[in-house]
C-alpha cells in the first residue's frame, strides 16, 4: 500500500516537474533569449520576493544583460512576460499599434479598489475615455493657469517654512524626499480639494494630509501580488489604495460639493474645475470626483516628490548647474516682476535639468502593457514573435535613459542635452519620463508646474549642498517600487550667498 502511494506520488512529482519544465522553456521554444537567474515555479520573482532588490532594479539589470537582442523573455512564476529593448517596438506597442496594446499591464479588482478602477490609468474603453478627457480638460493652459494661484500659495508656505527651519541654525539638514512630500502633498491638498493640509506643520497630528502622503509605495508580498500576479488578486482582492485615503477623498469631496453646488464664489483648485464641467451638463458624480482627486494625489505626491528629489541631488552634486539655474530664476523673476505663470513658461534651463534629472533618475523606471490582440513583432536583429492576447510587455524605461548606443557619457548629469539644438538629435522612443502615445500621462502638465514652481521658490533663495548623511554611490532600496535611495538623500539647505549679500 505504502509502495503504491509513493510511487503515485512520485508520479505526480514527475508531471509536476515537466509541467515546470514547460513552462519555464517557452521563451526558448519561441526563439527568444531569456534572462538568467530563472528558479522552478517563482520564475525571476525571487530577488524581489527576497527584497534583494526591487522590479525596476532588475528590469534595468535585464536590459543590460541582454544588450545585444531587441527582445529578451522573463517570468513571473510560470507567466511568460516579454521585454522589448528596441525603440521601434516600443514605438509598436505604445503608438503605431496601440490598439493592440491599449491596456496596462498592472490591474486593480474594482471590488477591492473601486476609486482606483475609474482612474484613467486603470480603466479602458469609454471609461478610459471619459475619464481622461475630464483630466484633459483639468489641465489645460487655461486651467493650469487658474491652478497656479493655488500653487503659488504654496510656494510661500515653503519658503515661510524654510526660513523658519534657518532662524536658529545656517544649516537646515533634511532627507529632501521628505521635504518635498510637504511641498507636493500641501499642492495636492490646496490645489485639488480646497483644503488645508497642514504638511509644513512641524507638529503635524496624526489626522493631517501630510500623514496620507508618501505611504503608498512600500515593497510589500501585497504590491508585488498587485503588481505581477493579477491572476492571484483577482482571488485574493487586495487594495492598492490604503482605506484611509480611500476615506478621505470621499469625505473631502462629498462635503465639498454640497458647500460649493449652492455657493457661486469661484475657487482655484480642482473640484472648482469639476463643478465647472457639470455646469456645462455634463453628469459628475461623486464616486468619479472622487476617483479623479485620487488621481491627482497619486500623480502629484509621490512621482513629483522623488523627481524633485533626484534633481535636487543633482543639483547639490553640481554646483556650477545649480549656480546657472539660479541665475535663470533670479533674472526670470526680474524680467516678469514676480514668480508668476509666465515666468515658469519662460524658464527654459530649468526644462533641461529637469529632463535630463527624469533621464538620469527615472522614477518609475518601467512601464508594464497588456497584449490585446495577436500581432507579430519584429526587431531590428531579425527576432520575431508572434504575440498572443494577455501576455504582459515591460517597457525598461531606465534601460533605454541610460543606454551608451542613445545617450553619450549617459552616466553624467548633462542638461545640455536637451537644448533646442541637441534634443533634435534624440531617437525617438529613447526618453519617457511620462510615457508616449495616447496613454501618455495625463497630469504631465501638472507635474511639471508644481516641480518648476518648487524648484524656482528653491534656488532663488536658497542653496543645497550634500550632507555626509547621503551614502554615495546612490544606491536605490528594494523595500520601494519606485526609485528610493538607501538611506535616503540628506541635504544642506542654506541662505544662498549672494542673497545674503544683497540683504547686507
Amino acid at each position: 500500500m505504502s509502495s503504491a502511494f509513493f510511487a503515485l506520488l512520485a508520479g505526480a512529482f514527475s508531471l509536476f516537474c515537466f509541467y515546470l519544465h514547460l513552462k519555464h522553456n517557452y521563451w526558448k521554444r519561441n526563439g527568444i533569449p531569456t534572462v538568467k537567474g530563472c528558479v522552478p515555479l517563482l520564475g525571476h520573482m525571487l530577488p524581489m520576493i527576497t527584497k534583494r532588490m526591487n522590479f525596476l532594479e532588475f528590469i534595468r539589470l535585464a536590459y543590460e544583460e541582454q544588450k545585444d537582442h531587441s527582445m529578451v523573455g522573463i517570468y513571473k512564476g510560470t507567466r511568460p512576460v516579454l521585454i522589448v529593448r528596441d525603440p521601434n517596438l516600443v514605438k509598436t506597442v505604445l503608438q503605431s499599434n496601440f490598439s493592440n496594446f491599449h491596456e496596462n499591464g498592472i490591474k486593480v479588482v474594482p471590488e477591492a479598489d473601486p476609486l482606483l478602477s475609474k482612474n484613467p490609468f486603470f480603466c479602458y474603453g469609454e471609461a478610459w475615455s471619459t475619464g481622461r478627457k475630464r483630466l484633459t480638460y483639468a489641465f489645460s493652459n487655461v486651467r493650469l493657469k487658474t491652478l497656479f494661484a493655488a500653487v503659488s500659495g504654496v510656494c510661500k508656505k515653503f519658503e515661510k517654512f524654510l526660513n523658519g527651519q534657518l532662524k536658529t541654525s545656517n544649516k537646515y539638514e533634511v532627507d529632501l524626499k521628505s521635504l518635498f512630500l510637504r511641498f507636493t502633498g500641501e499642492v495636492v491638498a490646496n490645489a485639488g480639494l480646497g483644503i488645508e493640509g497642514y504638511c509644513f506643520e512641524d507638529d503635524a497630528g496624526a489626522s493631517t494630509f501630510y500623514n496620507l502622503v508618501g505611504n503608498t509605495t512600500a515593497e510589500s508580498l501585497a504590491t508585488i501580488i498587485l503588481f505581477h500576479y493579477p491572476s492571484i488578486n483577482r482571488l485574493l482582492k487586495l487594495s492598492f489604495l490604503p482605506k484611509s485615503v480611500d476615506e478621505l477623498f470621499r469625505n473631502v469631496v462629498s462635503e465639498n460639493l454640497k458647500i460649493r453646488r449652492n455657493d457661486s464664489t469661484p475657487r482655484n483648485d480642482f473640484l472648482q474645475l469639476m463643478i465647472d464641467m457639470e455646469k456645462t451638463g455634463e453628469v459628475i458624480d461623486e464616486e468619479s470626483v472622487s476617483a479623479h482627486a485620487v488621481s491627482l494625489y497619486l500623480d502629484g505626491t509621490e512621482t513629483s516628490s522623488i523627481t524633485l528629489n533626484f534633481i535636487g541631488h543633482d543639483l547639490a552634486t553640481n554646483p556650477e548647474i545649480q549656480e546657472k539655474l539660479r541665475k535663470e530664476v533670479r533674472s526670470t523673476i526680474e524680467k516678469h516682476g514676480g514668480l508668476t505663470f509666465e515666468a515658469l513658461k519662460d524658464m527654459t534651463y530649468m526644462n533641461q535639468v529637469i529632463s535630463e534629472s527624469q533621464r538620469l533618475h527615472s522614477a518609475v523606471g518601467f512601464l508594464q502593457k497588456l497584449c490585446t490582440e495577436e500581432f507579430e513583432l519584429e526587431g531590428s536583429d531579425g527576432l520575431t514573435y508572434r504575440i498572443k492576447p494577455g501576455t504582459e510587455i515591460v517597457i525598461p524605461v531606465s534601460g533605454l535613459h541610460t543606454d551608451p548606443k542613445y545617450w553619450v557619457n549617459p552616466d553624467v548629469f548633462d542638461p545640455e542635452r536637451f537644448n533646442d539644438e541637441r534634443k533634435q538629435t534624440i531617437e525617438k522612443m529613447t526618453f519617457l519620463p511620462f510615457g508616449d502615445g495616447p496613454r501618455i500621462c495625463v497630469g504631465m502638465r501638472m507635474a511639471l508646474l508644481q516641480m518648476k514652481a518648487c524648484l524656482a521658490t528653491l534656488m532663488n533663495n536658497y542653496k543645497l549642498e550634500l550632507s555626509p548623511r547621503t551614502q554615495l554611490p546612490l544606491k536605490m532600496s528594494p523595500h520601494y517600487f519606485m526609485s528610493e535611495p538607501l538611506g535616503g538623500n540628506w541635504m544642506y539647505i542654506s541662505k544662498s550667498f549672494e542673497l545674503t549679500v544683497r540683504a547686507f
